[in-house]
């Protein structure tokens, strides 16, 4: 039995309390979670086919490593940690944050803070967590998003728009939340 427990927010992400994952997931609160996009050096986006086992959105792809953040840690420490538990990834270089998606039904009710790292080293995938992981194009991700397929998870979706905006238009500011 999953015995996370995660920071409860409000609507401003500011924490109002602690729970168990699956309660705040039952009752849709709002929460934290991180998503890192992975890119090599070629500008290839790694994505992870989620595991069947996965009780949130079985065998669909997703951002490169996502993940909750648990009681009392930031951000950027969660994203860390689930590179590391998700990919078998360190990097050395600190996360770039690039935008945040306030929390909505499309993200579960998530602040989701969404961080790039650059790669070129071993990935060493999780089997419990994720089944496959495969390099794409962003061409191949956009195309993949405008056609709104259901293989992709919602979460993922709305990230590539805002990121895939951003990246058209530099100078377009995105909001962003406490570290």
């Amino acid at each position: 039995m999953n015995t996370e427990r995660l920071t409860v927010v409000d609507r401003n992400d500011r924490p109002i309390g602690v729970a168990p994952r699956q309660w705040i997931h039952r009752r849709g609160l709002r929460h934290r979670s991180v998503h890192v996009l992975v890119f090599d050096p070629a500008g290839r986006i790694l994505l992870q086919k989620r595991a069947r086992n996965k009780d949130e959105n079985p065998g669909l792809w997703d951002t490169s490593a996502a993940g909750h953040v648990a009681a009392g840690e930031r951000y950027v420490q969660a994203a860390r940690r689930e590179l590391a538990e998700e990919l078998g990834i360190r990097p050395q270089a600190p996360l770039r944050r690039v935008f945040r998606i306030p929390a909505s039904a499309a993200t579960g009710w998530e602040f989701c803070a969404v961080y790039r790292v650059l790669h070129c080293g071993a990935i060493r995938p999780d089997p419990s967590e994720i089944e496959r992981v495969q390099w794409f194009t962003a061409a191949d991700i956009g195309r993949w998003v405008d056609a709104d397929v259901s293989e992709l998870t919602l979460a993922f979706k709305a990230i590539w728009r805002i990121y895939r905006t951003q990246r058209s238009h530099p100078g377009v500011e995105i909001p962003d939340a406490p570290a």
